[in-house]
């Protein structure tokens, strides 16, 4: 996938004094009392650089709370004029980007379910044309990377150069501990592509019950992310929306604290040993590639085994027992067992594949 993006630093328009960059606010403004004594705990915490709150709130269901909308806006402005911490929301439509800035809004984002379509985007990125203000994009729903690339090329193409992505995990296929799957390897495509994105962390939503916030924002950093966007509210339990992965803003502050901040890059004195240990990865490396042609070739055998015997190529129980006593051996190996999972879960396709391919390859 070839991509250019023209994004300015991060420092250009937030000012961090070198620090991660810390977005921190309910998940929803609900009352005018909730907004000012929430932000106003975070500012006298003094780790937030950014305030945010959701004033619209897509729901999958009519009947959910989905927002204060316009009348939240007011109370926005109060408390950044009060506390003097930039405003971010979340916006969906031309409509809420217009009433955003109306209000003083520094920084709009646009949510996942938003990033998943592309016309909407596109309905963005026209009301965009011509306004300077920085805009952050949620990875889309679906783990799908031309989806999340296309929306910036769109915001990009309304002038809009202050960008950065926030990575808040995918849907889950399946259960997890996590309310939506962190898949790391998808940010760190993203970044590849532009390394001058500034990628910020959404713990919350990866999470989706406080327990896990600290592992994954640490994670996060160890990836040398830029910044952590978190949810905060004065009594998290009584919170209209995601009340389980709240913190109160003291909480928080506490959880900021502990966090390490790793260097992101190394000195000299570090080369030499990199290097070696880079070595023997780029040779173990090698080695995997080469027990996973061997595997393919004997896949190919077992292939041409059931075309001779007219067997279909799809065997559930045989891929449930390969499930289940791989998962088992990568436990015993100490390996993460999503690790395991998804790489058997691509052997076995790429196996199928080659077996149909076979199947379908009658010999002379």
């Amino acid at each position: 996938m070839k991509a250019n993006l023209d994004v300015l630093p991060l420092s250009s328009w937030i000012d961090t004094a070198g620090k991660p960059l810390i977005i921190a606010g309910p998940c929803s403004a609900e009352t005018e009392e909730q907004v000012t004594e929430t932000v106003t705990r975070i500012a006298k915490e003094g780790y937030a650089h950014v305030i945010r709150a959701g004033v619209w709130k897509p729901r999958t269901r009519p009947g959910s709370f989905e927002g204060m909308g316009e009348a939240a806006l007011p109370w926005l402005a109060a408390v950044k004029k009060e506390t003097g911490l930039p405003i971010a929301v979340e916006v969906a439509t031309p409509q809420h980007v217009e009433l955003a800035l109306k209000y003083g809004i520094d920084i709009l984002w646009i949510g996942a379910r938003t990033t998943v379509n592309p016309f909407n985007v596109q309905d963005l990125a026209d009301s965009l044309k011509g306004v300077d203000v920085p805009v952050l994009i949620k990875n889309p729903v679906n783990p799908d990377l031309a989806l999340w690339v296309g929306a910036f090329e769109r915001i990009a193409g309304a002038g809009i150069k202050k960008m950065a992505a926030i990575h808040r995990g995918f849907s889950n296929a399946q259960e997890t501990k996590y309310r939506n799957s962190p898949m790391w390897q998808m940010a760190v495509e993203l970044k590849t592509l532009f390394p001058q994105l500034p990628m910020i962390g959404d713990p919350s939503h990866m999470a989706g019950k406080r327990a896990y916030l600290y592992e994954l924002a640490q994670r996060a950093l160890d990836l040398n992310y830029d910044g952590l966007i978190i949810e905060s509210h004065r009594n998290p339990d009584e919170a209209w929306s995601d009340a389980s992965q709240q913190l109160t803003p003291e909480a928080l502050g506490e959880m900021l604290r502990s966090l390490e901040i790793r260097k992101p890059s190394y000195g000299d004195d570090f080369q030499s040993e990199l290097e070696q240990l880079r070595q023997k990865i780029d040779n173990i490396d090698r080695e995997l590639l080469e027990v996973l042609a061997a595997r393919m070739a004997v896949v190919e055998k077992l292939g041409e085994y059931k075309r001779e015997n007219n067997v279909a190529v799809l065997q559930l129980d045989r891929w449930k027992q390969l499930h289940n006593n791989r998962a088992d051996l990568g436990k015993r190996l100490n390996l993460y067992p999503e690790l395991v999972e998804e790489m058997f879960k691509l052997i076995h396709m790429e196996s199928i594949r080659k077996q149909t391919e076979v199947m379908n390859n009658q010999p002379a």
